[in-house]
């Protein structure tokens, strides 16, 4: 299904579908941003109360790689579910009938 690291491949290697009509979008990122920044504030908030007085940047040294981490592993899998619930219901870019 992929190309790369979050490229979509234009058509299936085995069954030789289509993929150019589905388009993904920012929709994985979108819900990346919603996951990460809710586990980064649990995770601030965790070592906030177990290592009482860290200063900023003892924060920072931890969420950071954090951050950058759980981002670079929630896109693939995210967008992977976003184009096969996509391609699963045939969804379509919006039209306006006239």
């Amino acid at each position: 299904m992929f190309k790369g690291l979050l490229a979509l491949a234009p058509r299936c290697d085995a069954c030789g579908a289509d993929f150019e009509s589905a388009d993904v979008g920012d929709g994985a990122a979108v819900f990346a941003l919603f996951i990460v920044g809710f586990l980064a504030i649990v995770l601030f908030l965790l070592t906030a109360v177990a290592f009482r007085g860290l200063p900023w940047w003892g924060h920072m040294i931890i969420q950071v790689p954090f951050i950058f981490g759980a981002s670079i592993l929630c896109l693939r899998p995210l967008k992977g579910l976003l184009f096969a619930l996509q391609f699963e219901h045939g969804a379509q870019q919006g039209q306006l009938d006239e």
